[in-house]
Order: C-alpha cells, then sequence, then structure tokens
C-alpha cells in the first residue's frame, strides 16, 4: 500500500516537473528568482528582442531582462518592448491594453518592476487584486448580499455575476486604497462609509444600511441578491465564485449540516 502510494506521488511529480519545465522561467539579470513563467512562443518573440536573453540549453529554460540597473530602468525597458510588440499584432491579449501599470514582486516581497495590465497573463507574472462582498439585512433581519450582473459592454466576462467590487490593485496602491477607488468607480458608493465600517484584509465585507442601493454604470449593466442561483447556475465570472462560498460559510450560511457537498 505504501509503495503504491509513493509510486503515485512520484508519477505525480514527474508530471508537475514536465508541465514546470515546458515554460520559460522569466528573470532577471541581477536576481535569478523566477517572477513568471512564459510559454515558449512567447519567449521566442521576447528573446529576440535587444535587452533580453533566452536560454533552452539547461534546465530551466530562462527568458530573462538584462536592463537591471533599477525597478525605474527594468520598468522602462520592458514598456519599450512591449509596445514594440504590441504594434507588430503579436498577441491578441495586448489589444486590451489599459494604460495601467501592475507591480511585480521578488520572492522577499520587493519590487521588481511594474508592468501593463494587459500584458500580465502574457509574462505569467502574478497581478494582485481585492474584492469586496457588499451586505444588507433587510427590515425583518433577513441577509441579503449584493451581486453585480456585468455590463455587456465589458471587454471581458460580459454579462455574468461578481461581487459589488472586484478590481486589480494598480502599481503603487494599497489593497484598501483600490477598494475605496473601484467602490466609487463600479457602484457609486460613498468611499466615507467604508472607511468607517468596513473590516477587510484583502477579500471584504461591507454592511450597508438596508436602504442603500449600489448605482448602476457603464461597467454593472444591474444588481440583483440572486446568490444560490447565480452560483447553480455557473453564472459567476471566473474567481469569483469561491469568494461567495467564503462569504457565505464565514456567516454561518453554508455548513456541513445543511450542505454536505
Amino acid at each position: 500500500m505504501i509503495k503504491t502510494r509513493l509510486s503515485s506521488c512520484s508519477r505525480r511529480q514527474e508530471i508537475y516537473l514536465r508541465k514546470a519545465h515546458s515554460y520559460y522561467h522569466l528573470r532577471i539579470a541581477a536576481n535569478p528568482v523566477t517572477v513568471g513563467h512564459v510559454l515558449p512562443f512567447v519567449a521566442e518573440v521576447f528573446g529576440n528582442q535587444p535587452g533580453w536573453g533566452c536560454d533552452s540549453a539547461s534546465l530551466p529554460w530562462t527568458l530573462t531582462l538584462t536592463a537591471d540597473d533599477d525597478v525605474a530602468t527594468r520598468t522602462s525597458a520592458l514598456a519599450k518592448k512591449l509596445s514594440v510588440i504590441r504594434a507588430a499584432n503579436k498577441f491578441e491579449v495586448l489589444k486590451g491594453w489599459r494604460d495601467e501599470l501592475k507591480d511585480v514582486y521578488g520572492s522577499k516581497g520587493e519590487l521588481i518592476f511594474s508592468v501593463e495590465r494587459s500584458a500580465v497573463p502574457l509574462l505569467g507574472v502574478v497581478g494582485y487584486g481585492v474584492y469586496l462582498t457588499a451586505l444588507a439585512r433587510d427590515s425583518e433581519g433577513q441577509l441579503k448580499i449584493w451581486i453585480a450582473h456585468r455590463s455587456k459592454t465589458k471587454s471581458t466576462y460580459l454579462g455574468l455575476l461578481e461581487v459589488v467590487i472586484s478590481g486589480g490593485i494598480s502599481a503603487g496602491e494599497k489593497p484598501y486604497d483600490t477598494v475605496l477607488r473601484e467602490l466609487m468607480e463600479e457602484a457609486s458608493l460613498l468611499g466615507e462609509l467604508l472607511r468607517s465600517r468596513a473590516e477587510a484584509h484583502y477579500v471584504y465585507d461591507y454592511k450597508l444600511p438596508h436602504d442603500v442601493v449600489p448605482k448602476l454604470n457603464d461597467e454593472v449593466e444591474s444588481f440583483q441578491h440572486e446568490v444560490r442561483e447565480g452560483l447553480q447556475r455557473n453564472e459567476f465570472k471566473p474567481g469569483l465564485a469561491h469568494v461567495i462560498l467564503y462569504f457565505l460559510i464565514r456567516h454561518g450560511i453554508v455548513t456541513e449540516e445543511n450542505d454536505p457537498d
């Protein structure tokens, strides 16, 4: 039995390593720590650009940014290369260019560089964001959760459901500041209310007065309370359903007794 388990673990490890070695490890010359994982065809495009080094002679394969004097230099060098690649229409993802920077960190939490938001998945780096679940109780004490129905004019995940606030943390921004900014942009709620009432740590709950209704804008088509139905119909934006489930569990609405699965 133990031998079988070890054999199974060995196979899984082999599969994992094979998959991991199929990517190029994104690094900077001054620091050999991997900050992203890049597909081979992406590494080939970047590797042909000045200021980049591409090595597939040994494992792991590496794509290295050689302009490494400081954060500003690396950020500038990366921005110039991305602009060239974008102009050449090399990657579909860059057509969603946002002119918004995201910070990329090293293994010790140090800032490595900042990069255009649309390039985050292209470079396989970690992007950071915040979620806020807005809740209220009606006059009978019934708990309500505000759910946003994304506008059908959005560039991604149009028409799907999400929590009231779902936004990326911009370069140089703190998570709580992102929540305050997104409150006004996406739900037209007063930041002053949240400053005094929120309980926050990346995933936020916000207890609204029962008579406060989030206002619509061009990013949100409607707000609704149909949480369970939306989960069952798989209508939430990818990555958001687990935020709602986490909320329901934390508040004792979904328990092992009433939902064994």
